[in-house]
């Protein structure tokens, strides 16, 4: 028995890179897959064709058990008949990863605001509606008295964590994935439901022009770290048994090495008890400053 046998799974974005690795790894460890991809570019425009039925077949063709769907995860009728297609298709639904997304880079002077909604709609918008109806489905499961031991794993990225430079858009909303995966383990833990997130690093359509260099491909019969493979037990874990009591938690995931991270935790701090004036609480913060743990640079800072 592999380790999400019987398990059905969502994968959103599932038709290339990071989001494909997962969809076959599922179906690798006994799980029933749920490819999404809406087919677009990198940059969100439509392509020339939808991937997610190729993957689908991909699977079903090394024994496993799959169906395609390419509705669009970031409006309220795509993310619903998401879900249904799960329920419908396999009776029921026990893991979604979201991982859907793209890019639109630019510096923050040039960013255009509808590079800026269109990246946030897909990375932020697209991971809620799929959590808002599969969380919906799994109360209505626990309502029943009905056995759920759901997982989600979202995807954010380090982007999102320390910042990226030319990646204002995404930065912010792979920091808001974030926000919504610490809210969401909180709320639905009820359930049955745990989530969690990954910040991956791995060479995919989205990663390849920017780390070109570092996520060159090894000689023959090296080890590929940056090869989006390396980044799907992870996930599947997570997404399976295995992970049970597991919440809340964001992991950083590169090659062989799985970090915890830790987030955002009180430092140094002090209370005068009383108002402080403006110069004051600079002379203050100035000596907190001073014994706290300097933050991470940004991607790209100099």
């Amino acid at each position: 028995m592999g380790l999400a046998d019987g398990r059905v799974v969502i994968v959103t974005g599932a038709g290339r890179g990071l989001g494909r690795s997962h969809a076959l790894a599922f179906a690798a460890e006994g799980a029933k897959v749920v490819v999404n991809d809406l087919g677009v570019g990198l940059d969100g425009h439509p392509g020339p064709d939808s991937p997610a039925a190729r993957v689908a077949a991909e699977i079903e063709a090394l024994g496993g058990e799959a169906v395609a769907h390419g509705g669009d995860v970031a409006t309220a009728e795509g993310a619903a008949s998401l879900i249904d297609c799960a329920v419908s298709g396999f009776g029921r639904l026990d893991t979604l990863v979201n991982n859907a997304g793209f890019l639109r880079d630019r510096m923050l002077v040039n960013l255009d605001e509808d590079d800026w909604d269109a990246v946030v709609r897909v990375h932020l918008k697209g991971h809620f509606l799929p959590l808002k109806h599969a969380a919906a489905w799994w109360r209505a499961e626990a309502g029943a008295g009905r056995r759920t031991a759901a997982r989600v794993v979202n995807t954010s990225s380090g982007a999102g964590l320390s910042g990226s430079v030319g990646q204002g858009n995404y930065s912010a909303a792979k920091a808001g994935i974030l926000g919504l995966t610490l809210v969401s383990a909180a709320e639905l833990g009820r359930y049955g439901v745990q989530v969690n997130a990954i910040a991956p690093a791995a060479r995919t359509r989205m990663t390849e022009r920017t780390f070109a260099e570092a996520m060159a491909a090894p000689e023959e019969g090296g080890f590929d770290a940056m090869a989006p493979e390396n980044v799907s037990p992870l996930v599947v874990w997570l997404g399976s048994d295995a992970s049970a009591g597991v919440t809340g938690r964001v992991f950083e995931a590169e090659g062989g090495r799985i970090t915890v991270m830790e987030g955002w935790r009180p430092g140094p701090s002090a209370d005068r008890g009383a108002r402080l004036s403006p110069s004051e609480a600079g002379e203050a913060a100035a000596k907190l400053l001073a014994t706290a743990q300097p933050p991470r640079p940004a991607y790209g800072a100099r």
